[in-house]
């Protein structure tokens, strides 16, 4: 990471007499350019920092390493032009400048703005924001990913859900999902005659019973915010009655909920479960003796990916 005297800051009444001389300088806007269109600062230009190709356009923006660069983000707690003044130098460019406090700094100087929609003020991404609702799944979008494993190889696939609600009330996640045991899947041995013969071996009376136990649940008993958390990070402890191959044990994990821009309510969690609390005992060592490469490891990892409307 470059030292940060290798750029330099500029505060807000500083940027808007360079703006009004005007001096010879490029500013960059470094933000997404949905973002960049709606709302951004007089004269800037756009060059998204979270894009692969940034280099690339700030290149087509600045005809020479030596130009003064103003760049700008959100806000003091953003990131997000620093980031960019860190790479910009890393690649050569010898006079880069920072507005100290971003957009959120520049708006409460009094200082305007251009774009489609210049007074609009954009939501905190940082954070999450949950509507009280009651929330039916989709399950054509919503899965559940599996990973068991043995001392040889590992194998991984789907299972689909059947039905389930989600309801929100007061920041709290409450519901049930049903889960269609007849829909296991096994996707690494696509192709291998092998493949037909795991899935029934998993269907049958060693593993899950599916016969006799043709669908699981999984009924929320509790679901509550992490404090301070964000919305990139796991924001609910969840805790919840499993009830699987007949068998009801309280399972709890951490997972990350969100809204999206289309109300949609989407839930993912990734954890894992030992599958002998729900008498799933087969190829366990701590129920059988001498299963040579019959020998299956305790633990399956479980994700879960929920979009409810």
């Amino acid at each position: 990471m470059a030292s940060e005297n290798t750029f330099f800051r500029i505060k807000p009444p500083v940027l808007r007499e360079k703006i009004d001389k005007p001096d010879d300088f490029i500013l960059i806007d470094v933000l997404t350019n949905d973002h960049f269109n709606k709302r951004h600062l007089p004269g800037a230009k756009n060059a998204c920092v979270f894009e692969v190709v940034f280099l690339d356009n700030v290149a087509e923006i600045v005809s020479s390493k030596d130009q003064e660069i103003v760049l700008y983000g959100s806000s003091p707690k953003s990131l997000d032009a620093l980031t960019a003044a860190e790479k910009l130098t890393r690649a050569g460019y010898q006079n880069v400048n920072v507005l100290e406090g971003g957009m959120t700094a520049w708006n409460a100087s009094g200082f305007g703005f251009e774009g489609e929609d210049p007074d609009m003020m954009f939501e905190d991404e940082t954070s999450y924001s949950l509507e009280d609702k009651t929330y039916v799944l989709d399950i054509d979008q919503s899965v559940i990913e599996w990973t068991g494993r043995n001392p040889n190889t590992r194998h991984h696939g789907t299972i689909q859900l059947s039905e389930g609600d989600i309801v929100m009330r007061d920041g709290q996640i409450s519901g049930k999902i049903e889960i269609d045991m007849k829909s296991i899947k096994n996707i690494n041995l696509e192709g291998d005659p092998l493949q037909p013969v795991l899935v029934s071996h998993l269907m049958s009376d060693d593993f899950f019973f599916v016969d006799l136990f043709p669908k699981a649940t999984f009924t929320l008993t509790s679901a509550k915010p992490i404090e301070n958390a964000t919305s990139s990070e796991p924001n609910f402890q969840v805790q919840g009655i499993f009830e699987l191959r007949g068998v009801k044990k309280e399972t709890a994990f951490l997972a990350t909920a969100n809204m999206s821009p289309e109300g949609e309510l989407k839930i993912e969690a990734h954890f894992d479960i030992d599958r002998t609390e729900w008498h799933v005992i087969y190829g366990s060592t701590r129920f059988f003796e001498h299963l040579g490469m019959h020998l299956v490891y305790d633990l399956i990892s479980i994700q879960l990916y929920l979009v409810a409307r």
